[in-house]
C-alpha cells in the first residue's frame, strides 16, 4: 500500500511512450486491478488521509478484521477511520507475499505515528492481510493485527 504512488507514476512513465508511439491515448490502469502488494500502499495512505471510501473500494463484502482481542467487520472498520486517533505517517516494513493464486496472504509491520485522546503514539503492528481475486479485481477478505510491545 505504501508503493501506489511511486507505482502508478512508474507506470505511467512507461505506458505513455508506447501510447504515443500507438497514436492512441493511454489507457488508465483501474486501481482495483493493482496487485495486493501495491494496493497495502493504498491501506496506509488512506489511513492518513483518513479516506473511508479508499477502504469501501479495498474491503470485501464480509470482510473481517482481529486486532488483538477485538473482531469487527467491514461497516465498523470503515467508520474507525474517522475515529479518535488521527494517525499522521505510516509505511509498511518487511512485507512478504505468499502466493495462492487468487489469494494472496501478505505478512508485514505496519508502523504508525500520530495523536491520540492520550497524546501521541508510534505504535507497531505485525500484520497478516488476506486479499482475494474477485471478478477480475483485488479485495482483502481478511486481515489481522497484533500491536508489537514496545
Amino acid at each position: 500500500m505504501r508503493f501506489t504512488t511511486t507505482a502508478a507514476l512508474v507506470l505511467s512513465v512507461c505506458v505513455s511512450p508506447l501510447s504515443a508511439q500507438s497514436g492512441r491515448p493511454p489507457v488508465p490502469v483501474p486501481a482495483a486491478s493493482l496487485p495486493p502488494m501495491q494496493l497495502e500502499g493504498q491501506w496506509t495512505t488512506a489511513l492518513v488521509n483518513r479516506d473511508a471510501r479508499t477502504f469501501d473500494r479495498l474491503l470485501a463484502s464480509g470482510f473481517v478484521y482481529t486486532e488483538d482481542a477485538t473482531v469487527m467487520g467491514r461497516n465498523d472498520v470503515i467508520k474507525s477511520v474517522s475515529g479518535p486517533d488521527r494517525v499522521e505517517w505510516a509505511r509498511n516494513e518487511g512485507m512478504r507475499l505468499h502466493d495462492f493464486g487468487d489469494v494472496q496472504v501478505i505478512t508485514g509491520v505496519l508502523h504508525l505515528r500520530g495523536r491520540g485522546k492520550q497524546g501521541p503514539f508510534d505504535r507497531r503492528y505485525q500484520f497478516t492481510d488476506t486479499w482475494q481475486r474477485r471478478n477480475g479485481r483485488w479485495q482483502i477478505i481478511a486481515a489481522q493485527d497484533y500491536l508489537i510491545p514496545r
